[in-house]
């Protein structure tokens, strides 16, 4: 059975939605899930993981959160290459800059990209949001 964590920072829940969704995906697709926020967990314990999703919102001037999750990506960044990972997270503002950096970045560490450029969601996810993150968590699983 694949192992899938999924990892996130959220402020507000609007990102935490879309973690518990991938993570419902992913479980409905047969894997078994490691779902935790970024201060629950190490880089360690994620990389014993099969496949990894992460999710982050947009923050200040399209950055990743600066006190939590950002130092967290930095430890895990150098560790990514060849393994599956995806992208999410929503924003209030702004077109996005902070998603299409942090797949560059990721892309830039040899990580096997899963996504178009990362899955985005402006403010709380609708039904139909809520269906690409578990779309996504399927496709983490298979």
């Amino acid at each position: 059975m694949k192992k899938v964590a999924v990892v996130y920072w959220s402020m507000g829940g609007n990102t935490a939605a879309m973690a518990e969704a991938v993570a419902d995906g992913a479980r409905k697709a047969g894997a078994e899930v490691l779902l935790r926020q970024v201060s629950e967990t190490t880089p360690e314990e994620v990389l014993a993981c099969d496949a990894i999703a992460l999710g982050c919102p947009a923050m200040g001037a399209e950055v990743l959160e600066e006190s939590e999750f950002e130092p967290f990506f930095s430890l895990l960044e150098g560790s990514l290459g060849g393994r599956q990972v995806a992208l999410f997270g929503s924003y209030g503002w702004g077109d996005g800059q902070w998603m299409r950096d942090w797949w560059n970045r990721t892309e830039a560490a040899g990580a096997l990209l899963v996504g178009s450029e990362g899955l985005i969601v402006q403010e709380a996810p609708d039904e139909d949001g809520l269906g690409q993150c578990r779309d996504l968590g399927a496709s983490l699983a298979g």
